[in-house]
C-alpha cells in the first residue's frame, strides 16, 4: 500500500448534488476517478447526461436524477436512489446552494429564509436521509460546500454569507453527533471560476481587480475544490471530522465589492 492508495474510494458510492456543472460536476468525475460509482443530481437533465459519461469514461458507474434540489425532500430522496441503485452510500457532497447579492434593505424575511432552505435545510434533509444506511455498513463521510462569505464580511451578501455561515457550523454540529461512524466537513470555498463568475472571468478588468485582491493573486479551478472533496471524503481524511478547509486562495476580505453605497 503506498499513501496514494489512501485517496482511492475504490467500490463506495457517492451521491452529489448540483452536480451538473462547477464544483459539483468537477467533484463527481474526481470521485469516479478514485474508484466510486456516483449519483449525480441538479435541475438540467441534459448537463448531468454530460457528466454522467465522464465518470463512465473513468470506468465507474452514474446514476442521473433530475430534480429541484432547492426542496429539501428532493433531496433527501438522493439516499434512497444510491441504495436502490448500488445497494449502499458512503459519500455524500452536498453541493448545491448559492443565493443572488442583494443590499441589506431589499432583503425581505423570505429572501433570507429562502437562502438557508437552499444551503442549510437541503444539506441537513440529504444529511438525514443518508445517515441510516451509511451506519448500516462500515459508516462514511459528508462534505458540505460553504464559502469564504460565511467567514468574511461583505456588503451584499447577508443573506448568502448567514447561510454559508449556518452550514458551515451545521457542520460541526453533524460530525459531533454523527461521530465515530460518520465524518463530517465542508470546505469554505473562495473565488472558482465557475458559471456563477462568468461575468468577472470574462472581464479582464474585473477579473484582474479580482486576482489582485486575492493573495494567491489567481481565481481557483473546481478541481481543487474536487480535490478537497476527494481528501476529506477518502481514507486519506480518515482522522478529520467537524472541520471547515478553507480553499480561497489566501482570502482575509473580500476580493471583489459591488460598490454599494453608504446609507
Amino acid at each position: 500500500m503506498t499513501i496514494l492508495d489512501l485517496f482511492r474510494v475504490t467500490d463506495k458510492v457517492a451521491v452529489v448534488t448540483g452536480a451538473g456543472r462547477g464544483i459539483g460536476a468537477a467533484t463527481a468525475v474526481a470521485l469516479a476517478e478514485a474508484g466510486a460509482d456516483v449519483v449525480i443530481s441538479s435541475r438540467t437533465e441534459a448537463e448531468l447526461h454530460e457528466v454522467a459519461a465522464r465518470i463512465e469514461q473513468a470506468g465507474r458507474k452514474a446514476h442521473v436524477v433530475a430534480a429541484d434540489l432547492s426542496a429539501p425532500d428532493a433531496a433527501a430522496a438522493l439516499a434512497a436512489a444510491a441504495q436502490e441503485t448500488f445497494g449502499r452510500l458512503d459519500i455524500v457532497v452536498n453541493n448545491v446552494g448559492g443565493t443572488y447579492p442583494r443590499p441589506l434593505l431589499d432583503t425581505t424575511v423570505e429572501f433570507l429564509e429562502e437562502a438557508f432552505r437552499f444551503n442549510v435545510s437541503t444539506a441537513h434533509a440529504l444529511t438525514v436521509a443518508a445517515a441510516p444506511a451509511m451506519l448500516a455498513d462500515c459508516g462514511g463521510a459528508i462534505v458540505n460546500i460553504s464559502s469564504v462569505m460565511g467567514r468574511v464580511a461583505g456588503r451584499g451578501f447577508a443573506a448568502y454569507g448567514t447561510a454559508k455561515a449556518a452550514l458551515a457550523h451545521y457542520t460541526r454540529l453533524a460530525a459531533t453527533d454523527l461521530s465515530p461512524r460518520i465524518r463530517v466537513n465542508a470546505i469554505a470555498v473562495g473565488s472558482v471560476a465557475t458559471s456563477a463568475l462568468d461575468v468577472v472571468v470574462r472581464n479582464d478588468e474585473l477579473r484582474g481587480k479580482m486576482e489582485a485582491a486575492t493573495p494567491l493573486h489567481v481565481i481557483g479551478d473546481a478541481d481543487h475544490i474536487a480535490a478537497t472533496a476527494v481528501y476529506l471524503a477518502s481514507g486519506a481524511g480518515g482522522y478529520v471530522t467537524g472541520k471547515v478547509f478553507e480553499v480561497d486562495g489566501g482570502l482575509q476580505v473580500p476580493n471583489l465589492e459591488f460598490g454599494l453605497p453608504d446609507l
